[in-house]
């Protein structure tokens, strides 16, 4: 296998995963490493945001990983993003794991300007010779809903 970041962000289920936060972070209209991202995704990899309509109402918006980036890269034009991994919790069973990964979204790089926390449920595949992304699901802490997973 070559030595490129993909091929080394994908031998561990953890170390994939702080991958993608650093895929998705940087600052306002910069560049994010998208093809790096996709690399990391199964073909046919799914995420689901979790949305909390003003009536209360939960509801899913579902993405295929091009329809995730373009519905970020209008939001990260305009506004610095940085995620960061503040906790994981990682399950396997043979060629399967989840992963439970806390994080929190900040405006800048150094750790300033919270703009939430939440968490990711990310199942991972493994073909024997990497971990690959099939889905990940997110919702952000509001009040009432804090996790304590870890």
């Amino acid at each position: 296998m070559s030595d490129t970041p993909v091929s080394h962000d994908a031998q561990q289920a953890g170390t994939l995963v702080r991958a993608v936060y650093a895929c998705i972070s940087g600052a306002a209209g910069a560049p994010r490493d998208w093809e790096r991202f996709r690399a990391l995704h199964l073909p046919g990899a799914r995420s689901l945001r979790t949305v909390i309509d003003a009536d209360g109402k939960p509801r899913a918006e579902c993405f295929s990983v091009e329809q995730y980036i373009a519905n970020v890269t209008p939001f990260f034009a305009q506004n610095a993003f940085f995620e960061v991994e503040t906790a994981q919790r990682v399950e396997r069973f043979g060629q399967i794991a989840h992963v439970w990964s806390r994080y929190e979204a900040r405006t800048e790089a150094d750790g300033g300007g919270l703009l939430k926390r939440g968490a990711n449920s990310i199942q991972l595949f493994h073909d024997g010779a990497r971990w690959w992304i099939v889905s990940t699901i997110w919702d952000n802490e509001r009040e009432g809903l804090r996790f304590d997973l870890f």
